[in-house]
């Protein structure tokens, strides 16, 4: 791997007329962007349908794609639906309900062109293994009135085959257009990466380590999490306390039972892997160390400090991957309280870790740049970390002048001062959070851990980032070694393709 740089980007916060980001025209113009500046990475969040509080990371499926993410004008130009006018929506931000609203009428006529199709009937085959049970896990939901799985009735909630069979009967007409919308999804990232890829522009993927309670897997293989009789969690998932929060995090995920997925040869992890592998180049582990050990904490307990750490799969996960992928396409979010033998097994498969600024003030700190390893990306922030701005700005005076002294700042634009010094480090791969980008403050945050209300919805404006913000990108990213090979860095190249940003401003 060559030393790289990339910018961190949800595609819902892409700017659009929809309300949202899409895998559409806006999707194509920011990897052209990415592309004109050098950068060699895409990285998103996860791309299956959001769960609770529109959080990519508890999603009904480890398996589906978030149908909001499909592009109306990719499907008019096609010909499968006519072209769109759509309401006002915000600029700045995504209304879940309002743009789910409008765009289920825009789908529903998508899905009705390609019901019939061969492609389609030819995408199911390819699915089997989780698209029946997705398909039929959503309509039976929406059947009940948006009621947990564990709520349904006892034979479902026990998947008798009989009820099973029946409830496949009783619901097509409502199972097909679920099965259609998630080809076009599948249809359209297909062609997103493609694109991407005759750009030099490679994606990374977010794998959450864990899955929702009330989703379609837990529904569908509940042998493979650590449920009690009545199918409720034994135990879930969080980290102890740590920088985020004092009393620790309680995802509320059921965790697994590792056992029974060795027994499996892990074939559920390796379908769901292969399945994002067509999709990204790179996976990111959310929650890398759970593979090695987990929190557990027993279930009704109100925060995470009584639980527990508990082993997990190591190696054998790893290797099972393996056999079938022919390598580990994995990078691995190795933050929060990580021990001498998560770091072993890290190095010892070759998987690369993360650094990141905001905790590296202290020149001790493995997050210090001056103390990254080359087998790291080095990132500003996450999309758990406020923005580079709203971050300085929180901090008090003590702590900027430490800062200041620290890092090598020199008095100029402190952002760009603090972008600076990220991409020098010795990290592989040097990774920017669009937010800090464009100089975005806290209002512009994607998740504060801990809350439900008022995350993952920013988006950026049409305008952004700026050309200014542009050449600056370019310029450092060819000052810190960081331009792809066989993109040129003489002087009148790079001038050339700073004017072909330019043209962003007026797009």
């Amino acid at each position: 791997m060559f030393r790289s740089s990339g910018v961190l980007a949800h595609l819902t916060s892409l700017a659009g007329p929809f309300g949202v980001g899409d895998l559409g025209p806006s999707a194509r113009r920011f990897a052209v962007m990415l592309s004109d500046l050098g950068q060699t990475w895409w990285q998103m969040l996860p791309v299956g349908p959001v769960g609770h509080g529109n959080s990519p990371y508890s999603s009904p499926s480890a398996f589906a794609g978030e149908t909001l993410l499909i592009s109306p004008e990719d499907l008019a130009a096609e010909g499968l639906v006519r072209s769109q006018d759509p309401p006002r929506f915000p600029a700045t931000r995504v209304d879940y309900d309002r743009v789910r609203r409008w765009k289920r009428s825009v789908l529903a006529e998508a899905v009705e062109a390609v019901a019939t199709s061969e492609a389609l009937d030819r995408f199911r085959e390819e699915n089997r293994d989780w698209l029946p049970d997705f398909a039929l896990y959503t309509a039976l939901k929406d059947a009940h009135g948006g009621r947990p799985w564990w709520d349904w009735d006892r034979d479902l909630v026990r998947r008798r085959r009989s009820a099973l069979a029946s409830a496949r009967r009783r619901l097509a007409e409502s199972i097909i257009p679920i099965e259609s919308a998630q080809f076009l999804f599948d249809l359209q990232f297909r062609r997103l990466r493609e694109f991407c890829t005759r750009l030099g522009v490679r994606l990374i993927g977010d794998l959450p380590l864990y899955v929702a309670l009330d989703s379609a897997d837990t529904w569908t293989h509940p042998h493979l999490f650590d449920l009690d009789r009545d199918l409720r969690p034994r135990h879930v998932a969080g980290v102890p306390p740590d920088y985020f929060s004092r009393s620790g995090q309680l995802w509320g995920n059921p965790t697994y039972r590792w056992d029974r997925h060795l027994e499996e040869g892990f074939l559920w992890w390796r379908r769901r892997v292969g399945r994002l592998a067509g999709y990204f180049d790179l996976l990111r582990i959310d929650h890398f160390r759970g593979l090695v050990a987990f929190w557990a904490v027993p279930a009704g307990h109100s925060t995470a400090e009584e639980g527990r750490w508990v082993p997990g799969p190591g190696e054998a996960f790893f290797d099972a991957i393996r056999r079938d992928l022919g390598r580990l396409p994995f990078l691995a979010e190795d933050l929060g309280e990580i021990t001498g033998d998560v770091v072993e097994l890290r190095r010892r498969l070759g998987i690369p870790g993360m650094r990141v600024l905001q905790f590296g003030i202290d020149p001790n700190s493995e997050h210090h740049p001056a103390n990254h390893p080359p087998d790291v990306f080095s990132y500003t922030g996450t999309h758990d970390n406020d923005t580079l701005i709203g971050w300085w700005t929180s901090l008090t005076d003590r702590e900027r002048r430490l800062a200041e002294r620290s890092l090598g700042l020199g008095g100029g634009d402190v952002r760009w001062e603090l972008i600076r010094v990220s991409m020098e480090s010795k990290g592989i791969t040097s990774i920017l959070p669009l937010q800090d980008l464009v100089g975005a403050g806290s209002e512009a945050r994607m998740n504060t851990p801990g809350t439900v209300g008022g995350n993952w919805t920013w988006r950026v404006r049409s305008r952004s980032p700026a050309a200014r913000e542009r050449r600056r990108l370019l310029r450092l990213t060819e000052l810190t070694g960081r331009i792809p090979p066989g993109f040129t860095n003489e002087r009148s190249f790079a001038k050339l393709r700073w004017r072909r940003a330019e043209r962003w401003e007026s797009e």
